[in-house]
């Protein structure tokens, strides 16, 4: 039996993302982004959209309630970008403004501390017409963005987190184009993604810390430990080159204003004197989102030559992604170990199942909660073990509109149904709630 105590001042909570959960994407004057154009361009496996998603923009003081009713105190949320700069320069709309300041007062009253994050996938389309990513003009926009929304809510929002998942943008967005805005750019716009948005978060954070003290600064990565499939040379240089780029490209960033030396060559073209200084920032707190390990291995024909491998695992959640928490106990260690052990929070962590409703109206989700259970006990580990860290978010709070899966995939610790958009708190919700209240794990 293991007994897991947490500090008083732990976070727990849930993240969101503004694009999957608010709807509401043609009110009161939100410009469109580059999902709503891939969406538009049929690119959702399920056909549907997220116009309404959990219809969060008007059912805001609902889903507060569901946080605090749980016994968080904690909620990271992301800030759509069209909703302030419909155009992502120029004219600020007060209307997108007015809502957030709507949600930072219900959530204050609530007794929950805001986390929110800048951006989290939804790039105003005008932007990406202008190149997007993919290029530097995208540094400044960014940074007058970050300026514009701290003067209105850095008063009552103390932790600020800058982007979310910059590999995944990068990666997915630019490289192998499953998410918007679905470029096959392959290596070099993977790259040059990656470094365009380090630059970006490096002059919002810049932009930030200069006109606003006492906040805690930050960005959240997904990160993911490499392990090469087999012991052959190659499989283990493949697992190299993608935690250079899946991990290191991001976080040694930030963390040491370094570009990884296995990919310096292939940076070199765009990467300028000055650069590496630009994208470091002694940021107060990094979130980190986990979900698996990555296993890996050497396959000529797709990006950096590295392609899946067998995970040699047993259990595996409705995307077909390997459950391994024990992976999370490593990350955490391993970054305590190599980056001087700064303060981290477990920004993302969660699963999507088939979840079932049972006659008594009720869902059941016993996998999840194992899932959640799990998870927990590996940070608790890496706490007891000196890691310090300093809360735990999962993903996420409510069903949501699943980026390229649609509506298909459940990761909600809520219920949402799409028809009606009642919520209902699962197994999982009151598991997490008696976390969030006794601030024990008790693993017999």
């Amino acid at each position: 039996m293991a007994l897991f105590t947490f500090p008083k001042d732990f976070l727990w909570g849930a993240s969101t993302a503004a694009y999957q959960i608010e709807g509401a994407i043609h009110e009161d004057g939100r410009g469109p982004c580059v999902w709503d154009t891939f969406t538009e361009a049929g690119r959702i496996q399920d056909g549907s959209s997220a116009a309404v998603a959990c219809d969060h923009y008007h059912r805001w003081a609902e889903d507060i309630a569901l946080v605090k009713d749980a016994g968080f105190n904690a909620y990271r949320f992301s800030i759509a970008w069209p909703r302030i700069l419909p155009s992502g320069t120029g004219t600020v709309n007060a209307a997108g403004l007015d809502f957030y300041d709507r949600l930072m007062d219900g959530l204050l009253a609530a007794g929950i501390r805001p986390m929110a994050c800048l951006y989290h996938w939804d790039l105003p389309q005008p932007l990406e017409s202008r190149g997007g990513w993919q290029g530097r003009e995208i540094v400044g926009p960014f940074a007058d963005y970050a300026r514009i929304v701290a003067a209105r809510l850095a008063d009552r929002v103390k932790d600020w987190m800058m982007l979310n998942e910059p590999n995944v943008v990068a990666t997915h967005g630019y490289g192998t184009g499953e998410h918007a805005p679905g470029h096959k750019l392959g290596e070099t716009g993977i790259l040059r993604a990656l470094h365009h948005q380090n630059l970006a978060q490096g002059a919002a954070l810049r932009a930030i810390a200069a006109e606003h003290s006492g906040l805690t600064l930050g960005t959240v990565i997904n990160l993911q430990p490499c392990r090469a499939e087999s012991d052959r040379p190659e499989d283990v240089a493949a697992a190299a080159r993608w935690d250079a780029v899946w991990n290191r490209v991001a976080l040694d960033g930030v963390m040491r204003g370094k570009i990884p030396d296995l990919m310096a060559e292939r940076m070199k073209d765009f990467v300028l004197p000055g650069d590496e200084e630009a994208i470091r920032f002694p940021i107060d707190l990094l979130g980190i989102n986990y979900y698996s390990r990555m296993t890996m291995k050497h396959e000529t024909g797709h990006p950096f030559d590295v392609w899946w491998g067998d995970a040699h695992c047993d259990r595996w959640t409705a995307m077909a992604w390997p459950v391994q928490p024990d992976g999370l106990y490593d990350l955490l260690m391993e970054f305590k170990r190599d980056y001087g052990n700064p303060a981290v929070f477990v920004a993302e962590n969660g699963a999507a199942y088939d979840d079932v409703v049972t006659p008594d109206g009720q869902v059941h989700d016993a996998e999840r909660v194992a899932f959640l259970r799990d998870h927990v006990a590996s940070v608790g580990r890496a706490l007891a073990d000196g890691c310090n860290v300093k809360g735990y978010l999962c993903w996420s709070l409510l069903d949501n509109f699943e980026w390229g899966f649609g509506l298909s995939k459940r990761f909600g610790i809520v219920r949402v149904d799409y028809d009606t958009l009642v919520r209902t708190p699962k197994d999982s919700y009151r598991f997490l709630s008696e976390m969030a209240k006794s601030g024990r794990l008790d693993l017999i």
